[in-house]
């Protein structure tokens, strides 16, 4: 089918996957290492975080083995930061082309979130590897893996169309939202279980979105860690975010296209 006979649905599909395939190719044609890299900054942290809370404190935190316990979390959480921290320059790095380009606008923050989720699911396999070497066992809530991933998209998607037209008006948003980042590292559950909370904090954690979502993922080696409390809350305030985020980016775009 030629692409003017396609649907706007359609062709806004095979625009977002030429673009998501472009990033993808251009991030990692300079690169030897290219796959070893998108895995290299989380087990690097994963081993750092290993090291001080297993060999230099007392852990009283997470579940063995430690190092499964911190991937499962720290690698969502990648995608996450990844994707919010590239859409503060969706619009400003490639100001011409969204000017020149008659495509819904939103494919420039959904492109992000997609070639990011790529990125994720092509390091489940070394979790997987980790999970054999260190005698982590999968269960039946496995399933619930793509469950956890349709909410983070979601969200991620929801919050990068807020911020991705904000910060071409507000230039110091853009660090402001990597002080945000960063202080959501350590108030969510990723080098520490939703169980390992005091219980008057069990009710207000759950209201971090990524609460439930890293919870789901965790469940697949740790069914403890469950919390359906807070998977609810995340979808919840998933939807939200996209709602909210759809919202700021149509009353946003045409102001968006003069400023850049």
């Amino acid at each position: 089918m030629r692409p003017e006979q396609r649907t706007p649905i359609a062709r806004y599909r095979h625009s977002l996957w030429l673009l998501t395939q472009r990033d993808l190719r251009v991030r990692y044609s300079t690169s030897l290492l290219g796959y070893f890299w998108s895995i290299l900054d989380p087990l690097v942290m994963a081993g750092i975080y290993w090291f001080v809370f297993t060999q230099v404190l007392d852990r009283g935190v997470g579940n063995e083995p430690y190092i499964v316990f911190l991937l499962v979390a720290l690698l969502p959480w990648m995608w996450f930061n990844g994707a919010i921290s590239d859409c503060t320059r969706a619009f400003l790095r490639e100001a011409k082309l969204i000017r020149s380009t008659r495509i819904p606008r939103t494919i420039w923050v959904n492109r992000l979130v997609l070639s990011k989720g790529i990125e994720f699911l092509a390091s489940i396999p070394v979790l997987v590897l980790f999970a054999i070497v260190f005698g982590a066992e999968l269960n039946a809530n496995a399933v619930l893996f793509p469950l956890a991933i349709i909410i983070q998209a979601i969200l991620t998607v929801g919050i990068g169309l807020i911020v991705a037209p904000l910060v071409v008006f507000f230039r110091d948003l853009e660090r402001a939202v990597k002080l945000i980042l960063r202080f959501l590292f350590y108030a969510s559950p990723i080098i520490y279980g939703t169980t390992d909370l005091p219980p008057e904090l069990h009710f207000w954690a759950a209201f971090n979105p990524l609460n439930g979502i890293f919870s789901l993922y965790r469940s697949a080696f740790f069914p403890d860690q469950l919390d359906w409390f807070g998977v609810i809350i995340s979808l919840v305030m998933s939807l939200v975010f996209l709602g909210l985020g759809l919202l700021v980016f149509r009353r946003t775009e045409r102001a968006v296209l003069k400023e850049i």
